[in-house]
């Protein structure tokens, strides 16, 4: 870890735990600072802040009010969870008060190399298949990821070496919080419109992620995806040097893809069909992945031994088994209608879906199309069951059954598949209604797969 001083002796607010700010806390604590934290949960459901209290922090709970600046501090580090208009975060804007993430934090302490994934879609699994390949077969140090994946970033960047290479899953909710951060690599895999709640307009959105590449010099390499006009332009505004990729071959300058094969500047990788992981999506990812892997000297027999055999990231897509013929999916990340629709892209084979959940109030004529080609069967739960029932009926599905969670629905849509088909857990919407987040509602899936056929997920 680099010994800087910039926060020796300074009064230092931090703003919601969790793992981000429980690890900030710690790090600026070891930094020389006095550090203060507030949280909105109690004591008594917060192990987070009863562990930092018993290390002699001053934890402050309940309800996060402008006076708590009234202590006066010299600097927040806010959780990026937290919006930029709560009543506390305006009072200390109008203050002046610095305010940071913890990947600010991260960028200043960490010694290794820094390579940053950010974008709408594909960060974990670009994240994942960055950090895989840079790892494989290193001489020296070890590649290792953190950040929005899920893993504290501020924690790895104490324990990461000058030998090492740290990849950091970015969020837009982090970049806004950064004013110096500085990765030698950085990469953009799309942008979309998502989070205008927290960013209020697409301008701010974008104004965020293209933070990334905001320090970087020629010296560095902005990888960024080609295939469409908007993310070319916005890729001029980077001093670094530009890598593209491209699903579309719009550009020979990085990695590509042509008649079904994955090229870096010339030199064929793989088959595209070769991608483990289904979906036009997950060829971007690979594509992306590549650029980096090939920027840092990685061999081509490592990249493909790599892509040919990651299964996915947990609960995005992920591979699970086979059994008796039927390939099991569980993409229980699929919050939304769009991805989905990614999902069910990704497949040649008839698929049998598991979709439902959380009510918002809207409807899913939306997915017809995407249901009409790729779904020979439904099975539906959820609050949104019989909404989904109806869009599945458009797309004249003939086989519709219901179940009362996801892992109910594991033996019906079984019975409704044969040999050759694909059983996808791809629910479309948020999980809330029936579990506490998507991630048990992915684990149980996978736990009845496994009650079912007698196999162990492969990993």
């Amino acid at each position: 870890m680099k010994q800087i001083t910039t926060y020796a002796g300074k009064k230092v607010l931090v703003l919601g735990l969790a793992k981000s700010g429980t690890n900030a806390a710690k790090l600026l604590k070891r930094l020389g600072a006095t550090v203060t934290v507030s949280d909105v949960q109690p004591l008594a459901e917060n192990q987070d802040a009863q562990e930092l209290k018993a290390a002699g922090f001053n934890v402050i709970l309940g309800e996060q009010t402008p006076d708590l600046l009234d202590a006066g501090y010299d600097l927040i580090v806010k959780n990026p969870g937290i919006p930029y208009d709560v009543p506390v975060v305006k009072r200390a804007l109008d203050l002046k008060l610095p305010i940071i993430s913890e990947m600010e934090l991260t960028g200043e302490v960490a010694e290794a190399e820094l390579v940053a994934v950010t974008g709408s879609n594909g960060k974990t699994t670009t994240t994942t298949m960055i950090q895989k390949m840079l790892d494989h077969d290193r001489q020296a140090g070890r590649a290792v990821y953190a950040g929005n994946i899920g893993v504290p970033a501020s924690k790895v960047a104490q324990e990461v070496t000058a030998d090492d290479t740290l990849v950091l899953e970015v969020s837009s909710f982090m970049l806004v919080g950064t004013t110096e951060f500085h990765p030698h690599i950085a990469v953009l895999t799309n942008i979309f419109s998502n989070h205008l709640d927290y960013h209020k307009t697409r301008a701010n959105y974008v104004a965020a992620k293209m933070k990334i590449t905001a320090n970087q010099t020629a010296d560095d390499y902005f990888v960024v995806n080609f295939d469409n006009p908007e993310w070319r332009e916005l890729s001029k505004q980077s001093a670094a040097k530009v890598v593209p990729f491209s699903r579309e071959d719009n550009s020979q300058d990085g990695a590509y893809e042509a008649d079904g094969e994955l090229y870096f500047r010339g030199e064929k990788i793989m088959a595209a069909s070769d991608v483990k992981v289904p979906g036009d999506h997950n060829i971007e990812n690979a594509l992306a992945a590549i650029a980096v892997a090939k920027i840092k000297g990685v061999s081509t027999a490592a990249i493909v031994s790599v892509l040919k055999t990651f299964g996915g990231v947990r609960h995005r897509t992920q591979y699970v088994l086979e059994a008796e013929g039927r390939q099991y999916y569980n993409d229980s990340k699929a919050t939304d209608m769009e991805a989905t629709e990614m999902a069910l892209k990704g497949f040649k084979a008839p698929v049998v879906l598991l979709a439902g959940g959380l009510d918002r109030g809207y409807t899913f004529e939306k997915m017809v199309p995407a249901f009409k080609a790729h779904v020979k069967a439904i099975v539906l739960f959820g609050q949104t069951a019989k909404l989904l029932e109806d869009a599945a009926k458009q797309a004249g599905i003939k086989t519709i059954k219901f179940a009362e969670n996801a892992e109910a629905g594991v033996p019906v849509a079984y019975q409704l598949s044969d040999p050759g088909d694909i059983i996808l857990l791809s629910p479309a919407n948020a999980s809330w209604d029936q579990y506490p987040n998507f991630e048990v509602r992915g684990d149980r899936f996978i736990k009845a797969v496994e009650n079912l056929t007698g196999k162990q997920e492969e990993k």
